[in-house]
Protein backbone atom coordinates (compact mmCIF):
# COMPACT_ATOMS: atom_id res chain seq x y z
CA UNK A 1 0.00 0.00 0.00
CA UNK A 2 0.66 3.61 -0.82
CA UNK A 3 2.11 5.68 2.60
CA UNK A 4 -0.50 8.34 3.10
CA UNK A 5 -0.16 11.62 2.31
CA UNK A 6 0.04 13.32 6.37
CA UNK A 7 2.88 10.28 7.04
CA UNK A 8 4.91 11.82 5.08
CA UNK A 9 4.91 15.01 7.30
CA UNK A 10 8.36 15.02 9.00
CA UNK A 11 6.71 15.20 12.57
CA UNK A 12 9.70 15.67 14.87
CA UNK A 13 10.20 19.38 12.88
CA UNK A 14 6.26 20.63 13.08
CA UNK A 15 5.48 23.12 15.15
CA UNK A 16 2.28 24.26 16.87
CA UNK A 17 -0.18 26.30 13.89
CA UNK A 18 -2.33 25.77 11.12
CA UNK A 19 -1.15 23.93 8.02
CA UNK A 20 -2.55 22.75 4.24
CA UNK A 21 -3.08 18.78 4.50
CA UNK A 22 -4.51 18.57 1.68
CA UNK A 23 -6.22 19.80 -1.45
CA UNK A 24 -8.64 17.14 -3.00
CA UNK A 25 -10.19 19.36 -5.98
CA UNK A 26 -12.29 21.72 -4.54
CA UNK A 27 -11.93 20.46 -0.50
CA UNK A 28 -9.29 21.31 1.47
CA UNK A 29 -8.09 19.70 4.93
CA UNK A 30 -6.29 21.89 7.32
CA UNK A 31 -4.44 20.28 10.17
CA UNK A 32 -4.59 22.44 13.61
CA UNK A 33 -1.69 21.13 15.54
CA UNK A 34 -2.18 22.35 18.87
CA UNK A 35 0.27 20.57 20.52
CA UNK A 36 3.67 20.27 19.44
CA UNK A 37 3.55 16.00 18.17
CA UNK A 38 6.04 14.04 20.52
CA UNK A 39 6.24 16.75 23.05
CA UNK A 40 3.93 15.77 25.96
CA UNK A 41 1.41 17.06 27.10
CA UNK A 42 -1.11 15.96 24.83
CA UNK A 43 -4.52 16.98 24.91
CA UNK A 44 -6.54 15.33 27.37
CA UNK A 45 -9.54 13.56 26.37
CA UNK A 46 -12.06 15.23 28.09
CA UNK A 47 -11.23 18.74 27.30
CA UNK A 48 -10.38 17.73 23.38
CA UNK A 49 -13.95 16.34 23.39
CA UNK A 50 -15.49 19.48 24.37
CA UNK A 51 -13.24 21.49 22.09
CA UNK A 52 -14.69 19.21 19.51
CA UNK A 53 -18.35 20.11 20.40
CA UNK A 54 -18.08 23.26 20.81
CA UNK A 55 -15.63 23.92 17.37
CA UNK A 56 -18.25 22.04 15.28
CA UNK A 57 -21.23 23.85 16.79
CA UNK A 58 -19.01 27.31 15.67
CA UNK A 59 -17.79 26.26 12.83
CA UNK A 60 -21.36 24.54 10.94
CA UNK A 61 -23.13 28.04 12.75
CA UNK A 62 -21.13 31.01 11.58
CA UNK A 63 -20.07 32.95 8.58
CA UNK A 64 -18.40 30.05 6.71
CA UNK A 65 -21.35 27.29 7.47
CA UNK A 66 -21.74 26.45 4.15
CA UNK A 67 -18.16 25.58 3.32
CA UNK A 68 -17.30 23.18 6.10
CA UNK A 69 -17.52 19.42 5.70
CA UNK A 70 -15.99 18.21 8.92
CA UNK A 71 -14.49 19.00 11.94
CA UNK A 72 -12.60 16.54 13.96
CA UNK A 73 -9.92 15.51 16.66
CA UNK A 74 -6.69 13.96 15.67
CA UNK A 75 -6.01 10.31 17.11
CA UNK A 76 -2.51 11.41 18.22
CA UNK A 77 -4.16 14.45 20.43
CA UNK A 78 -2.32 17.03 19.05
CA UNK A 79 -4.76 18.44 17.21
CA UNK A 80 -8.06 19.18 15.09
CA UNK A 81 -8.52 18.65 11.03
CA UNK A 82 -11.05 20.65 9.65
CA UNK A 83 -12.38 19.98 5.92
CA UNK A 84 -13.57 22.87 4.01
CA UNK A 85 -15.02 23.43 0.39
CA UNK A 86 -14.32 26.40 -1.82
CA UNK A 87 -13.34 28.29 1.15
CA UNK A 88 -10.21 30.91 0.43
CA UNK A 89 -6.97 30.29 2.90
CA UNK A 90 -7.59 33.34 4.74
CA UNK A 91 -11.18 32.80 5.38
CA UNK A 92 -10.18 29.26 6.61
CA UNK A 93 -7.52 30.74 9.58
CA UNK A 94 -10.57 33.01 9.85
CA UNK A 95 -12.72 30.48 11.38
CA UNK A 96 -10.57 28.20 13.32
CA UNK A 97 -9.38 32.11 14.91
CA UNK A 98 -12.90 32.49 15.43
CA UNK A 99 -13.39 29.24 16.63
CA UNK A 100 -10.89 29.54 18.97
CA UNK A 101 -12.32 33.03 20.35
CA UNK A 102 -15.78 31.60 20.37
CA UNK A 103 -14.56 28.30 22.67
CA UNK A 104 -12.33 30.86 24.77
CA UNK A 105 -15.41 32.49 25.73
CA UNK A 106 -18.35 30.17 26.26
CA UNK A 107 -19.78 29.97 28.86
CA UNK A 108 -23.05 27.30 29.63
CA UNK A 109 -23.79 23.97 28.62
CA UNK A 110 -21.97 21.96 26.28
CA UNK A 111 -23.55 21.40 23.24
CA UNK A 112 -24.79 17.81 22.26
CA UNK A 113 -23.18 16.57 25.56
CA UNK A 114 -26.46 14.67 26.61
CA UNK A 115 -26.48 11.15 26.99
CA UNK A 116 -29.26 11.05 24.00
CA UNK A 117 -27.29 12.94 21.83
CA UNK A 118 -23.33 12.00 22.67
CA UNK A 119 -21.48 8.64 22.89
CA UNK A 120 -19.34 9.47 25.68
CA UNK A 121 -21.09 12.49 26.94
CA UNK A 122 -20.16 12.36 30.83
CA UNK A 123 -16.16 12.98 29.66
CA UNK A 124 -16.46 16.45 28.96
CA UNK A 125 -13.87 19.40 30.21
CA UNK A 126 -14.90 22.96 29.47
CA UNK A 127 -12.33 24.47 31.50
CA UNK A 128 -9.57 22.71 29.23
CA UNK A 129 -11.53 23.34 25.98
CA UNK A 130 -11.17 27.20 26.89
CA UNK A 131 -7.82 26.52 27.93
CA UNK A 132 -6.35 24.83 24.94
CA UNK A 133 -8.79 27.72 22.39
CA UNK A 134 -6.73 30.45 24.26
CA UNK A 135 -3.37 28.83 23.45
CA UNK A 136 -4.81 28.07 19.77
CA UNK A 137 -5.30 32.06 19.42
CA UNK A 138 -1.97 33.17 20.68
CA UNK A 139 -0.17 30.85 18.18
CA UNK A 140 -2.82 31.56 15.22
CA UNK A 141 -2.58 35.53 16.17
CA UNK A 142 -0.47 36.48 13.23
CA UNK A 143 -1.26 33.60 11.02
CA UNK A 144 -0.78 34.50 7.49
CA UNK A 145 -1.54 32.04 4.27
CA UNK A 146 1.64 32.09 3.44
CA UNK A 147 2.05 29.88 7.00
CA UNK A 148 -0.15 27.42 6.04
CA UNK A 149 2.95 25.24 4.53
CA UNK A 150 4.34 22.80 6.47
CA UNK A 151 7.73 23.46 8.04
Amino acid sequence: MEKIASFTVDHTRLLQGMYTSRIDGDITTYDIRMVKPNTPPYLENAGLHTFEHLFATYARNGAYSSNVIYVGPMGCRTGFYLLVRDLPPADAITLVRQSAAFIAAYIGEVPGASEAECGNYRDHDLAAAKKYARELSEVLKRWQPKDLNYR
